[in-house]
């Protein structure tokens, strides 16, 4: 599995509670209900922190 930095991996483990009470949500509004999507969203909120995290697949 890939290495990332501390806050990364914190933004991670953060999405992941809030999707398991239901509180995360997509852009759209929608509530997130896999686990993919709530890492997904973990590591863009850190690269946007700065955070060393990789880059997005296209």
């Amino acid at each position: 599995m890939a290495k990332y930095s501390k806050k990364a991996d914190e933004k991670v483990e953060e999405a992941m509670h809030e999707m398991k009470e239901g509180k995360l949500k997509t852009g759209t509004g929608k509530k997130v209900t896999s686990k993919k999507q709530a890492v997904a969203i973990g590591l863009s909120q850190a690269k946007k922190e700065g955070a060393k995290a990789p880059k997005k697949k296209t």
